[in-house]
């Protein structure tokens, strides 16, 4: 349910400049995985990472690694989740927002590989199923340049 006293327009963009922050330079995983914020629009934030040599799993055919995908989802799936939690506290001011963050990982991961991980940029969605007082679900997809869907996810972390 939406805050009734939602945050300033400036308040709410330095939570987004915040959030890419936090997401892109201080999760030192994420910058291994090359992953960029896309939008943090709460019905469909999207990540964005480009294939590189550092992230083939097979040489031969130069595909993604299973792991860089696994990652990628599930790094997708904790995205959603902080910017739905950002939404559903509307009304906190960016610091307050942060401090929820603070108690999150992954409980449980499912990733369903459908193709080959080729491409040249690949974009993760989620979808938030569930956003509990402490366990937020979510619905992830990755797919390439050409809008191929490469592998879907699902996953539950501790949000509190």
């Amino acid at each position: 349910m939406p805050a009734t006293n939602r945050r300033s327009a400036a308040e709410q963009h330095e939570l987004h400049t915040t959030l890419t922050d936090l997401f892109e330079q201080r999760i030192s995983f994420n910058q291994v995985l090359g992953l960029k914020v896309v939008t943090l629009d709460p019905a469909r934030p999207t990540l964005r990472f480009d294939m590189r040599p550092e992230l083939v799993g097979h040489y031969l055919y130069g595909r993604l690694h299973g792991g860089v995908i696994s990652a990628t989802l599930d790094a997708m799936g904790g995205f959603a989740l902080m910017v739905a939690i950002a939404e559903k506290h509307a009304n906190e001011s960016a610091e307050q927002v942060l401090h929820r963050f603070a108690r999150m990982g992954t409980i449980d991961l499912r990733v369903d590989f459908l193709r080959q991980g080729i491409g040249q940029h690949f974009l993760a969605t989620a979808e938030v199923t569930r956003l509990g007082g402490r366990v937020g679900s979510t619905q992830m997809r990755l797919t390439n340049d050409e809008g191929t869907l490469i592998a879907t996810g699902a996953a539950a972390y501790m949000i509190s």
